[in-house]
């Protein structure tokens, strides 16, 4: 089912919070800008921050093609029964169509927060057990027994934040088969004082994150790379920035690294829940 799944999502896809908004008054917003996704080409959709299955259904119901996954649900916040339920809906109305990403997200976010790596292999167990397939569902893994356990029970793996040594080292680890689609955030400002600015206003919500910054030092930076906003080289491994060439250049690097597919993740000065369309297209010029 792996190669099934990279032919599928394609080399390239949209990581977007803004798309998983269930606020009514947005939805012919968020269905418009989900059928132009899918005639710019891209392959996929990936409904950022804490989304669920029901945040796609109406995207799909909008796309005739596009495949839409969660990048990405919060074991602690979805009993595995009734995302297993859902799951099996959107299955029989539109075969296909979705991939469930899931994560165990940050300490800060929920009281629930115990043994993090137990908790997500008993989250599996029960998705076993209600009947969702390992070849529907990713892992949101950094570290080696997460992608461990995404090559032994799930289709691939979602990283978030990563550079193309981390690509290279959980391609080590995962082999061949499994689908490998790390975020890349990308900006389109070639000045360099500029998309270092924006990159550093969109990097410092994470940086207080031990998942991330622990994924860091792991990967050989230290922690004078993590203080003021990070520094240029964390920046620059991070992001994708520059004129159109280094934007290529850039995401050519994960895939020589081993990424089968980049959710690319566009930063601009807006709220990351804003729906960035220009930059899209501009996105979409670019790649072609």
């Amino acid at each position: 089912m792996s190669d099934a799944l990279k032919e599928t999502v394609g080399r390239y896809g949209i990581w977007s919070v803004g798309l998983r908004s269930e606020d009514p008054s947005r939805r012919g917003e968020l269905t418009e800008a989900a059928a132009e996704l899918e005639e710019l080409g891209y392959g996929a959709v990936w409904l950022g921050g804490s989304s669920a299955v029901r945040n796609a259904v109406p995207l799909v119901e909008a796309t005739s093609r596009i495949t839409f996954g969660t990048s990405i649900q919060s074991i602690w916040q979805h009993e595995a029964e009734d995302t297993a339920a859902d799951l099996a809906e959107l299955e029989t109305t539109h075969p296909g169509r979705f991939v469930l990403g899931l994560g165990v997200a940050h300490a800060r976010n929920t009281e629930q927060y115990r043994r993090p790596y137990s908790a997500l292999v008993s989250y599996l167990d029960a998705l076993d057990k209600a009947g969702v397939p390992a070849d529907r569902r990713l892992l949101a893994a950094l570290g080696p027994k997460s992608l461990e356990l995404t090559r032994d029970r799930a289709a691939g793996a979602i990283p978030y934040l990563v550079t193309p040594e981390h690509t290279a080292y959980a391609r080590e680890i995962l082999g061949r088969a499994p689908l490998l689609a790390p975020e890349l955030a990308v900006v389109l400002e070639s000045d360099p004082t500029r998309a270092r600015a924006l990159a550093r206003a969109f990097l410092a919500r994470y940086l207080p994150l031990p998942n991330y910054t622990n994924n860091f030092l792991r990967h050989g930076f230290t922690e004078d790379d993590l203080t003021d906003g990070g520094s240029d080289r964390l920046v620059d491994a991070l992001f994708a920035w520059g004129d159109e060439d280094s934007i290529r250049k850039r995401i050519s690097a994960f895939q020589e690294a081993g990424a089968d597919h980049l959710a690319l993740q566009v930063v601009t000065d807006a709220s990351m829940e804003s729906l960035p369309r220009d930059e899209w297209r501009r996105l979409a010029s670019l790649l072609a």
